[in-house]
């Protein structure tokens, strides 16, 4: 299915997010000129600009160019935005990020990566694994890949397209893969789902829109009601249990893990993962599943597994020195935290963790916060920020207090970002970790910084 976009200009409304940017850079090398707002400027915007992108970041209808053939937008702008009301009434042709990503994806064999956590290494271990080999594919991340230093490849001969299926306002039901991944469910983005039911409701419908003689490659042990249709496979896959695909032989070697990857069809002995993490196992043998089936080779399998480097805030080892850890990840749910610091403490079993939090969402905040609470609770010394409001308005009684309050710790701070290196200064500190979905990657790289300059504290 084409889009058929007669006019020249694509306007991004809120070109600033993970998913958008993708896009953006995908028409942008297609030929077509790209515009857009966001609300704030990024190392990504900056990125986007230095590429060749016009883009303002305030509500500015006067700058949105008369001959915008197709305007593309993200259900996460507020409805009051101007520009969104204003275009709303233009006639412009307008489009939800996911319509345009599904209709994209619809010239391709689709591998679409779903769940709640996980699909952003996933997608992306795919998509290099798949550029390694003979295979080749167009990939849009929900993460800037450290492999290729984007969020988007393009592939002039594959057929293959590896997109993150993205559960958020149901937006991974516009996908019709031809191979499904999912990874994991639980209970999020209550704001558009109402419980868990809900959730599980609509991971089962996205099961549905595996096309005929396609694969679904679900974790073991996830209770799901399939809609699949009645010739395609449902594979399942694990960490040390038997399933169709599996991790066996585990060993932790320099921080790294080895493992052997059971098939159907066979085995391929001691793959390193390039990345560390328990968890990033798990997602591994997801993504050589789904490779495997796409036709990659057990050499090329084996070489790239080593080779991958991992996504950009996905448990990001920034410094690892004698002295000092520091580690930076997107986790903003109670499950990511938890296997985050899990898989630091593996890592570094002897060292004090000091966790920076910042809460993401006043909804997610209320929603999770004992959830929230349990997990920081894991930490030897907790720091935490404001909530991040992104698109919410506040809620009342729902702040960082009413969360630093739930928490069974001795070593708990509030915090504002600005007091963040400098509280560091003279303490012994041996791991940090970062962890947030909001702006509180602005610290990265003071933190850096402080820490490189500071080596002997």
């Amino acid at each position: 299915m084409s889009l058929r976009i007669k006019e020249h200009i694509i306007y991004f409304l809120g070109i600033g997010g993970i998913g958008m940017s993708a896009l953006a850079r995908y028409f942008l090398a297609k030929g077509y000129q790209v515009h857009g707002y966001d609300r704030t400027s990024t190392d990504l915007t900056a990125n986007l600009e230095n590429e060749g992108m016009i883009i303002h970041f305030h509500e500015a209808v006067e700058l949105i160019p008369a001959e915008t053939g197709l305007v593309i937008y993200t259900p996460a702008i507020p409805a009051t935005n101007a520009e969104l009301q204003y275009l709303k009434k233009s006639g412009v042709r307008m489009m939800k990020r996911a319509e345009v990503l599904g209709m994209l994806s619809s010239e391709y064999q689709t591998i679409a990566c779903a769940g709640t956590h996980g699909k952003t290494t996933t997608s992306s271990m795919v998509s290099y694994l798949m550029e390694q080999s003979h295979v080749g594919c167009q990939a849009f991340l929900g993460g800037i890949s450290r492999n290729f230093g984007s969020n988007l490849m393009i592939s002039e001969t594959s057929p293959f397209m590896v997109v993150e299926a993205d559960e958020y306002d149901r937006s991974f039901l516009h996908l019709y893969p031809t191979i499904a991944i999912i990874t994991s469910i639980d209970s999020d983005h209550l704001d558009i789902y109402t419980n868990l039911a809900s959730v599980h409701e609509a991971f089962s419908s996205f099961t549905g829109n595996i096309v005929s003689q396609g694969s679904l490659i679900i974790k073991k042990g996830l209770d799901l009601p399939l809609q699949l249709a009645v010739d395609c496979k449902v594979l399942k896959y694990a960490v040390n249990e038997e399933a169709d695909f599996y991790a066996s032989n585990l060993s932790l070697e320099n921080n790294l893990y080895h493992f052997d990857f059971n098939y159907p069809n066979g085995k391929i002995n001691n793959l390193v993962l390039g990345i560390p993490g328990l968890y990033n196992v798990e997602n591994a043998v997801a993504a050589l599943a789904a490779a495997i089936l796409a036709g990659v080779t057990p050499e090329e399998l084996s070489q790239g597994l080593a080779t991958f480097k991992g996504v950009k805030r996905r448990f990001d080892i920034r410094l690892n020195e004698d002295n000092i850890v520091y580690i930076d990840d997107y986790a903003h749910h109670p499950e990511e935290i938890k296997a985050c610091i899990s898989s630091a403490r593996a890592m570094f079993p002897d060292r004090k963790l000091t966790g920076i939090f910042q809460p993401h969402l006043f909804s997610r905040t209320r929603d999770f916060a004992a959830g929230f609470a349990e997990s920081l609770s894991m930490l030897d010394e907790v720091l935490l920020l404001p909530i991040y409001p992104a698109r919410e308005l506040p809620i009342p009684g729902i702040d960082s207090p009413m969360l630093l309050s739930l928490m069974n710790h001795d070593n708990k701070h509030l915090i504002e970002k600005g007091d963040i290196p400098a509280y560091f200064s003279g303490k012994h500190t041996e791991v940090i970790i970062t962890m947030g979905a909001g702006d509180i990657d602005t610290l990265v790289e003071p933190i850096e910084n402080f820490f490189s300059a500071n080596k002997k504290i």
